[in-house]
């Protein structure tokens, strides 16, 4: 077999209805590149393991358990447990056009300042459903949308960071900042996220370069339960912990925090009345406005806990 230069890594969790054909489309990449498929079981209780298994006649998947919960953990455990250079993360939900992980490893391959990479990322809609009307392109980017064209892009704002469904890094930038934080990152059903946000930033203050690909394109299965109202507002409230946490860990705490917040879901209210036509953009505001009393929520207890 030839040697291994990109990893492709699923991170899965309780995901068996998706898992198959997430695998199966990294099996079937064109490319001369050698790689691997590795799938990270984050202590699954369904079928994950058996789906792997039916795949496992193919010499390039390999199948890891990893019981502590979190998807952090979940991927620095892919990346010790992978051999590549380049580490290409698929959500087990996702499926990778056939070409991904050549565009992925010929962007890192020509250029020894990229750190991070992603592609565009379209979504799959459940059969006979579509968009519904009050879903803002804002918040379809909480479903995994991500399109900034059809051009290369440098990424210099850390909000514009490729989505983690369809995400790759380079093992030595990885090791060098020590891996995804634990303390960002999904973990079972509490929404965690920031983690990508914050390793954009990390190596942007190092020197390092961050792209968008729109050739390396993956498409995203949307799952019924995502389609609900409840479930956005769930996502808003732990994308502002998320924010509030990540503000935390660069040294940002404090009472400014309970300001910031609090400007913010004022902000987000008086938007959703500016906006009362708009269904789509009344709920997105909406949305942002409940998110801002998460962040806030986090906020408040880590003051209290520091006295």
């Amino acid at each position: 077999m030839p040697e291994t230069l990109i990893s492709a890594i699923i991170c899965t969790h309780n995901r068996d209805t998706y898992l198959g054909a997430a695998i199966d489309s990294l099996l079937a990449q064109q490319t001369a590149v050698g790689f691997e498929v590795v799938v990270v079981d984050n202590g699954s209780t369904d079928r994950t393991r058996e789906v792997v298994e039916q795949r496992l006649a193919d010499a390039r998947l390999r199948y890891v358990f990893e019981p502590v919960l979190g998807l952090s953990v979940a991927r620095n455990t892919g990346a010790s447990s992978s051999r590549g250079k380049i580490l290409a993360y698929l959500d087990d939900d996702a499926e990778a056009s056939v070409s991904w992980l050549d565009t992925l490893h010929s962007a890192f391959e020509a250029n020894s300042k990229l750190a991070i990479a992603g592609g565009k990322v379209t979504l799959i809609y459940p059969p006979g459903q579509e968009a519904p009307a009050w879903l803002s392109p804002g918040l379809a980017a909480n479903l995994g949308a991500y399109d900034l064209g059809d051009k290369v892009i440098y990424i210099d704002n850390p909000g514009l960071t490729p989505r983690g469904l369809n995400y790759a890094i380079r093992r030595s930038f990885l090791e060098e900042v020590g891996g995804f934080d634990a303390n960002l990152g999904r973990v079972g059903k509490k929404l965690l996220s920031n983690e990508e946000l914050q390793m954009t930033e990390l190596a942007i203050g190092r020197g390092w370069q961050v792209a968008y690909l729109p050739n390396a394109l993956a498409a995203h299965n949307v799952q019924t339960e995502r389609l609900q109202r409840s479930w956005f507002f769930n996502r808003g409230w732990w994308q502002g912990i998320s924010e509030c946490y990540r503000e935390q860990l660069a040294g940002k705490a404090g009472i400014g925090q309970l300001q910031r917040g609090s400007e913010r879901f004022l902000r987000g209210l008086y938007k959703s009345v500016q906006y009362i036509s708009d269904p789509a953009e009344r709920f997105d505001k909406l949305v942002y406005a409940y998110g801002q009393i998460g962040y806030l929520n986090a906020a408040l207890q880590g003051l209290l806990s520091k006295k």
